[in-house]
Formats: C-alpha cells, sequence, structure tokens
C-alpha cells in the first residue's frame, strides 16, 4: 500500500496521512544524505532491537536525533540558518555519528 504524500506549496513539508512532517535540507549534498539516511536507519534499528534495555534504548534514541538534526529535519530550521550554519549543521552530525 502506497501513501499519499504531498508537498506543501513552500517546499518545506510533506504531507502524510494528514500529518505535517520538515523535508531535510534540500542543500545537502547527495553523500552527506547518503550517510546521514544510513545512520538514521542504523539507528532506528538500533531502536528496535535494544527493547528492553533502558540504556540501550536512549543511545540509539539519541543517534537517530543526530542524524535527523544533521538532515535539517530537527533543530532549527533549515530555511532560518545561512549557508554556513547549514554545513556546521550536518557536519557536525557526521563528526557525532562517526562519519
Amino acid at each position: 500500500m502506497t501513501r499519499e504524500v504531498e508537498r506543501t506549496d513552500d517546499g518545506r513539508y510533506v504531507v502524510v496521512d494528514g500529518r505535517r512532517w520538515r523535508t531535510a535540507d534540500p542543500a545537502l549534498p547527495e553523500d552527506v544524505r547518503r550517510r546521514l539516511l544510513h545512520h538514521l536507519g542504523v539507528a532506528r534499528s538500533a531502536v528496535r532491537n535494544a527493547a528492553g534495555d533502558d540504556d540501550a534504548v536512549a543511545a540509539a534514541r539519541a543517534r537517530v536525533q543526530l542524524a535527523k538534526t544533521g538532515l535539517g529535519e530537527r533543530g532549527p530550521a533549515w530555511w532560518d540558518q545561512s549557508e554556513a550554519e547549514r554545513r556546521d549543521r550536518w557536519e557536525a552530525a557526521l563528526r557525532a555519528l562517526g562519519g
């Protein structure tokens, strides 16, 4: 089953099942986007696999937060940041995630 996904006119959000979600920063270089999405997938898997271990779940959720912040989906809105701030955001996330 495919979900209906819409984008807002300004391109800042996607709408899934009536709920708005911030899109990733369109200024992300493709290799950076790919690496952050890889980290996000690994972290989400770690959240699932850590069920019952509160410390492991917390650590995995922190990694999800880092990846989503690097993508621009959380934290300060990417459209309010300068190019340098945007680059600093994703570079800091990648450093914290180990590349």
